[in-house]
């Protein structure tokens, strides 16, 4: 198997996004959602909430990808206001520390996860060319973002976060 490539490690290069790539990303962003509940939903809460290590649990690493959510809408509004930067992140993730997801039933968090999602597509969907097409610097990869870049970005973390969630799944159930 090939080893996973750290989050943090990753790079972007937004130069192969043309435009008309964002209906595709919208849609694997509105994906998620469900990529997560179908991994999930059917797995004993023990699976769930087992961690491997210091490192989180599915339950945490789904849940994670509803606290995040806040963060996608608030550098929507950082577009829409016209900020020169986008709100930085919390790197040491104090809001999926502190939730304490693995005390929640899973279909809550499924269920949130899916509908903050749902409202964030629909914040994209409603942009047009020109608005998509806007910039602003993100503070982690420091350097000029479109709309379009910010979106896959998202879309590349909901997939580094279920790549992991799958991971789980199979060393905690093959054993």
């Amino acid at each position: 198997m090939v080893i996973r490539l750290d989050w943090l490690a990753r790079e972007f290069s937004f130069d192969h996004l043309s435009l008309g790539m964002f209906p595709f990303v919208v849609e694997r962003l509105r994906g998620a959602p469900a990529r997560a509940a179908d991994r999930a939903r059917a797995l004993p809460r023990d699976i769930l909430t087992r961690r491997d290590g210091r490192d989180w649990s599915i339950q945490e690493h789904v849940g994670h990808l509803l606290d995040l959510e806040a963060l996608g809408m608030g550098r929507l509004d950082d577009f829409e206001s016209g900020a020169k930067a986008l709100r930085p992140a919390d790197m040491q993730n104090r809001k999926t520390v502190e939730a304490d997801h693995d005390s929640k039933p899973i279909e809550d968090i499924l269920e949130a996860f899916r509908a903050a999602r749902e409202e964030f597509v629909r914040r994209l969907e409603a942009y047009d060319e020109t608005f998509v097409a806007r910039t602003a610097i993100h503070p982690r990869l420091e350097k000029d973002v479109r709309v379009l870049d910010l979106a896959y970005f998202i879309a590349e973390h909901d997939d580094y976060h279920l790549t992991r969630v799958s991971e789980l799944i199979r060393k905690f159930t093959e054993a």
